[in-house]
């Protein structure tokens, strides 16, 4: 029997790769979309300035990121921007909060190294685009298969609720609710939920964090507050003891009594 050879070439499937990699200040920092609602602006300041003491304790050297909106270049591409997912906000612990003298303009995780520690989404629709697991393209699965974070939250003001996800033994596991309705983020010792009330000029089921202890993690705008409602209880106190020394004293003196005697 003869053997039957064959004179195609092998097809070579290797890609070209650049000689050099692109950094943060080569790689587009937009898509040129719009904000999807006026919404997301507002919420992620909440979720920064309210974290804040507590990277502050977490982070005393600084070293550490955050995003709002912000580019996560994970592979290359053309266009450059197919190769990136922007959350609406993400944190990265223990990386430099420049990078050569300058703030990022995206987060580069070939240039970093470092992956996001916790994403978060805002949908707007009907959620489908943050739940795609379509390999590749699908955001849910790039968080979970490709940049591995280890967690995902998913937050609809429509519906006033919050999904959590944690990656674990390689896929994403819903995460449950603890007795006060929040999800635990032990490395961050911080809790997730829905708080409803107003913050700047709307009422809404806005996306908070609380301590372990379920305390309410504050804004700078909302410590303040709290410190000038103290500020005036204690100056009432103190007036009001004032006035009371003042009537005792008038009494002794009705008595007959010299009160600094």
């Amino acid at each position: 029997m003869s053997q039957i050879t064959s004179s195609v070439e092998p097809v070579n499937f290797t890609p070209e790769l650049p000689t050099s990699l692109p950094d943060h200040t080569q790689l587009p920092d937009s898509d040129g979309t719009f904000v999807k609602n006026l919404q997301e602006h507002p919420q992620s300041i909440l979720l920064t300035d309210s974290i804040m003491p507590m990277l502050q304790q977490l982070h005393p050297d600084g070293q550490y990121c955050i995003g709002q909106d912000s580019g996560i270049y994970w592979r290359i591409t053309d266009p450059p921007e197919r190769g990136a997912e922007a959350p609406d906000w993400f944190y990265v612990p223990n990386v430099p909060p420049v990078l050569n003298g300058e703030m990022r303009r995206s987060y580069v995780l070939w240039q970093e190294y470092v992956a996001p520690l916790i994403v978060l989404e805002f949908v707007s629709g009907k959620g489908e685009e943050e739940r795609d697991t379509t390999p590749v393209t699908g955001k849910f699965w790039v968080y979970e298969q490709a940049i591995r974070v280890p967690f995902y939250a998913i937050y609809e003001v429509k519906k006033a609720q919050v999904q959590v996800y944690q990656l674990v033994a390689g896929h994403y596991e819903l995460i449950s609710p603890n007795e006060r309705g929040h999800y635990a983020i032990p490395p961050l010792g911080v809790e997730l939920g829905i708080w409803q009330g107003q913050y700047q000029n709307a009422t809404l089921p806005w996306l908070r964090w609380w301590d372990e202890q379920g305390n309410l993690l504050l804004t700078g705008e909302e410590r303040a507050e709290v410190e000038r409602q103290e500020k005036e209880l204690a100056q009432q106190q103190a007036e009001t003891e004032r006035q009371r020394a003042e009537r005792l004293a008038e009494q002794l003196r009705a008595l007959g009594v010299e009160p600094e005697a």
